[in-house]
């Protein structure tokens, strides 16, 4: 699966552009501020009907505009798709696919599978558990068509349990909640456990590329004492999530821990090591998802040479042209990328002030 073409309007500084991609190495180049990212976070934006740069989706429209407006190509083996969106002001989105309104924006991922590598995806190993959980969850949902269903019914009930928690509600009271609670909460640890163990064997061969010689153990908790049933824990924390007003623990409390020998990886692992590893996690996700219904990912990455020496740039561009995946790569000097490559990015571009022009890369 690739993006063939991209058409933007009113996205941030991009007025309107029209870009025709290659299926595989992009890149985009440009000074700081001249639009180069925001091509990224439009695609990010059409596959996710949001960005990655910030929580407010009304700030990607530009400040004189009502609306922003995406429409894209793709490149499917069942053949060639359209897929647009337009994002207005108030917050509405209508979103269609093959000129046909999606109902719900999880169609999005399905059909648009990204990943994405920035300054700011590091995070995920020094913020809390729900940047490591959305990790584990990008991949249970593409991997499982329960997922979703499961995960959203626990949400679900959760915010009623815990409104009625708030309530002072009996634990008689509870009982019908905590029951369906428990089979929705069984089913998505079921889902979550068995893709990080799928993720496991792949990520293991990819990590002994990028951090050789460290033995990183990767493992999922799945939110409460496994060695107790989660019916058993709901009861016996009743007191606890009464006096709390809240539910304590849950699927919506797992996490993925990464360790080194006794150590979480934030303290064994220097910064560019830790940088590397979450590179070898989005590579293994890509390549999993691969393995498991043969989809390609998109890779958006996003200021690589400010954060990986040469060698590792080397290293990394080399095993995300191994995935097959379509590839974007934003730099500042194009020959920061293509001096670590062994020929030149299938497409390049260059950005200034929101404009973008099309480059011959074999110049280089």
């Amino acid at each position: 699966m690739s993006l063939t073409q991209l058409n933007i309007h009113q996205f941030r500084n991009i007025h309107s552009a029209r870009l025709q991609f290659d299926a595989g190495l992009n890149l985009i180049c440009g000074e700081n501020g001249s639009g180069k990212t925001s091509v990224l976070e439009a695609i990010y934006f059409l596959g996710m009907g949001r960005s990655f740069r910030s929580h407010l989706s009304q700030r990607v429209i530009q400040f004189d505009a009502n609306e922003l407006t995406l429409f894209a190509e793709l490149n499917q083996p069942e053949g060639n798709m359209k897929l647009g969106l337009r994002r207005y002001r108030s917050g509405d989105i209508d979103v269609r696919l093959q000129g046909e309104k999606l109902k719900r924006l999880s169609e999005l991922a399905e059909t648009l599978p990204i990943q994405v590598i920035t300054p700011e995806s590091f995070s995920l190993l020094f913020e809390g558990p729900k940047a490591r959980r959305q990790f584990i969850d990008w991949g249970a949902f593409h991997s499982d068509h329960q997922f979703h269903g499961v995960w959203g019914n626990v949400r679900r009930i959760l915010k009623q349990r815990n409104q009625l928690l708030k309530q002072q509600a009996s634990q008689d009271t509870l009982k019908v909640w905590d029951a369906e609670l428990v089979r929705y909460t069984e089913a998505v640890t079921e889902i979550r456990s068995h893709y990080v163990d799928s993720l496991n064997a792949v990520l293991t061969g990819i990590i002994d590329k990028f951090l050789p010689q460290v033995e990183v153990k990767i493992s999922f908790t799945q939110g409460w004492d496994k060695k107790t049933p989660y019916a058993t824990v709901l009861y016996s924390q009743y007191q606890r999530d009464l006096a709390a007003g809240h539910t304590s623990s849950g699927a919506h409390k797992a996490d993925l821990r990464l360790r080194v020998g006794n150590l979480p990886v934030q303290d064994a692992l220097s910064r560019g090591q830790l940088k590397l590893l979450v590179c070898a996690l989005r590579i293994a996700q890509g390549k999993l998802l691969k393995q498991q219904i043969d989809k390609s990912s998109v890779y958006l990455v996003d200021d690589l040479p400010s954060e990986l020496d040469s060698k590792h740039r080397q290293l990394l561009l080399s095993q995300l042209l191994e995935t097959e995946a379509q590839v974007f790569v934003t730099a500042i000097e194009p020959t920061a990328i293509t001096d670590s490559l062994h020929s030149p990015p299938a497409q390049m571009f260059h950005m200034e002030q929101g404009n973008v022009t099309v480059k011959d890369a074999t110049s280089l």
